[in-house]
C-alpha cells in the first residue's frame, strides 16, 4: 500500500477542532482497555439517547430479524447494540494509535491456515466478512498476521481520511487499497494470488442487486461476490470477529472456505450468502451494525419498512 503523505494544506484552521479531537482522541486510548470498555458504553448510551434516527433504524431492523423478541428483550438489545457502537468509537482509534505489540495482545485467532494455504498455492481469496461494529480492529488484528488486500472510500474531510488511511497501513504496509468502484484492479489483485477484504452484507441499490430472503424478508443484495469469485479465480473465505465477553479481547475467526462456490446460479449464491450472514448475526447480535438501511431498496411494489427521516 502507497504509504499516505502528509500535506501541508491539513495544517489550515479550517482542520485544526478536527485535529484537536483527534489529539484528545488519541491521549484517551492511552487508558487501559478495560476502562476503555466502560468508557465505550457511556458514549453507547449517548448515541441511544440522541441518535433517534439511527436508533430507529436500528429498532426497525432487529424487528425484522428477530420477531419473536419481547418488548423487553428488544429493548434490551438495542440498548446492548448502541453500547457496542460506542465501544467501537474506541476500537477504531486503536487499532490505529496503539502500539502493534499491545494490540497483538488481544487477538484470539482461528483458522488462520486456511489463508496460508491459499496463498501457498496462488489462490486469490475473497474475504468475506460483515459490518459488525469490531470490524475496524478485527481487520487490524488480521493485518497484523496475514496481507489483507481492502477496499477502500476516500472520506470527504481530506485530514480525516489521512489519519485513517495512516492508521490502517502500519498493519498491512504491502497491501493494495482498491477503489470500491474498481473491479478491474480487485480482479487483477485476486488474480495475482492476494486476499482481499469484502463485505456484502449491505444494501448497494436495486442495480447491483438481487432481491432473496434475508430473516425471511425480501432484501436486495449484491451478485458481485458470486462475479469476482468467478472472473477472479478466487476462494470466498468467510471471516467474523467478536468482542469477548470477557475483556481479554477479540475471537477472529477464518472459517474454511465455502466449497462448490460459485453455485448454479446468482440467486442460489445469494441466498447461501444471506443464510450464512444470517447464522453470524444471530449468534452475536448486539455486535452488528443495525443501524444500516438494510432493507431500503424494496421490490417493485412493495412498502418502504422505514419511517421517512426528519
Amino acid at each position: 500500500m502507497e504509504r499516505s503523505p502528509f500535506r501541508s494544506y491539513y495544517l489550515h484552521p479550517r482542520f485544526w477542532l478536527l485535529w484537536f479531537g483527534l489529539g484528545l482522541l488519541w491521549l484517551i486510548v492511552q487508558l487501559p482497555y478495560p476502562l476503555l470498555l466502560r468508557l465505550g458504553r457511556v458514549v453507547g448510551r449517548l448515541l441511544y439517547r440522541f441518535g433517534a434516527e439511527r436508533r430507529a433504524i436500528a429498532r426497525r431492523n432487529l424487528e425484522l430479524a428477530f420477531p419473536q423478541l419481547s418488548e423487553a428483550e428488544l429493548s434490551c438489545l438495542l440498548k446492548e447494540n448502541f453500547a457496542s457502537m460506542g465501544i467501537a468509537f474506541f476500537e477504531m482509534a486503536m487499532s490505529w494509535w496503539w502500539a502493534r505489540p499491545r494490540l497483538a495482545k488481544l487477538a484470539h485467532v482461528e483458522g488462520l491456515e486456511h489463508l496460508r494455504q491459499a496463498q501457498a498455492e496462488g489462490q486469490g481469496v475473497i474475504l468475506m466478512a460483515l459490518h459488525f461494529t469490531t470490524l475496524e480492529i478485527g481487520a487490524s488484528l488480521l493485518g497484523q498476521l496475514h496481507t489483507i488486500d481492502g477496499m477502500y472510500r476516500q472520506h470527504d474531510n481530506a485530514v480525516f481520511d489521512f489519519v485513517q488511511r495512516r492508521g490502517r497501513e502500519r498493519h498491512n504496509r504491502d497491501a493494495t487499497a482498491v477503489e470500491r468502484e474498481d473491479v478491474r484492479t480487485m480482479l487483477k489483485v485476486l488474480r495475482v494470488g492476494r486476499a482481499i477484504w469484502y463485505a456484502p452484507d449491505q444494501d448497494y441499490g436495486r442495480r447491483q442487486s438481487i432481491f432473496v430472503p434475508l430473516f425471511g424478508v425480501p432484501a436486495a443484495t449484491v451478485t458481485a461476490t458470486t462475479k469476482f469469485a468467478r472472473l477472479g479465480r478466487a476462494r470466498v473465505i468467510p471471516f467474523t470477529q467478536e468482542r469477548l465477553a470477557d475483556g481479554s479481547g477479540y475471537r477472529l475467526v477464518i472459517h474454511p472456505p465455502l466449497t462448490d462456490f460459485p453455485g448454479e446460479s446468482e440467486e442460489a449464491d445469494c441466498l447461501r450468502i444471506n443464510r450464512w450472514i444470517e447464522e453470524k448475526l444471530t449468534e452475536h447480535p448486539e455486535q452488528y451494525l443495525w443501524c444500516h438501511r438494510r432493507y431500503k431498496t424494496r421490490p417493485v411494489g412493495e412498502p418502504k419498512l422505514y419511517q421517512p427521516s426528519k
